[in-house]
């Protein structure tokens, strides 16, 4: 049943559009979401809807973008990637349902012809690199075990990855903060390049 609309400008109109496409497309994964839920969620027709959104994979793209945005504005990133990081998992511990939407939305991509497949290769793609060098600054490319800055950044994208989804799961067992810091810790243990240039 769709509820009274409420006279809101444009943009307002459009950001609750994508706050409501958020939860619907967390609860029930894009290809069970619809445009006539999102809509009733926000007091439109689904024709209205369409007024702000074309389509349906327009509005997931933006709904992943408005996500991106949330985060980017929640805290102040420092220069060195690793604290960054941190820092944004822990902001991610204050925030269940945008971490479920996005769970739910980046593992759905890896299927064949997901309108998402693009934006989420493009950002991972994006995050390994701005990231490994912030860890070549930092860490050189002396790192545990041989690993060199581009591994060491996919292992900390996945571990923050799988945190998530193990914290969405059971939350009461899996701190993913403190394991994050405690697994970023492995790299901070590390000594540095100038350190080893003056190892006698």
């Amino acid at each position: 049943m769709t509820h009274p609309r409420r006279r809101l400008r444009p943009e307002q109109r459009r950001t609750e559009i994508l706050e409501a496409a958020l939860e619907v497309f967390a609860e029930r994964g894009y290809r069970g979401a619809t445009l006539a839920a999102v809509a009733d969620k926000v007091g439109l027709t689904q024709q209205g809807l369409l007024h702000y959104f074309p389509s349906k994979d327009a509005l997931l793209i933006e709904v992943l973008r408005r996500r991106d945005e949330i985060d980017a504005g929640a805290y102040e990133p420092s220069g060195n990637g690793l604290e960054t990081m941190e820092k944004l998992v822990a902001h991610n511990a204050t925030l269940p349902g945008l971490v479920q939407s996005f769970t739910v939305l980046s593992a759905d991509s890896v299927t064949d012809n997901h309108p998402a497949k693009e934006f989420f290769i493009e950002r991972y793609r994006r995050t390994r690199e701005t990231l490994g060098e912030s860890i070549r600054r930092e860490f050189g490319e002396n790192l545990p075990g041989g690993l060199t800055p581009e591994q060491a950044t996919a292992l900390l994208v996945a571990v923050m990855d799988g945190l998530q989804l193990q914290w969405l799961l059971d939350p009461g067992e899996v701190d993913m903060a403190a394991v994050f810091h405690a697994f970023a810790g492995l790299l901070r243990s590390t000594p540095s390049a100038a350190d080893q240039g003056n190892a006698p």
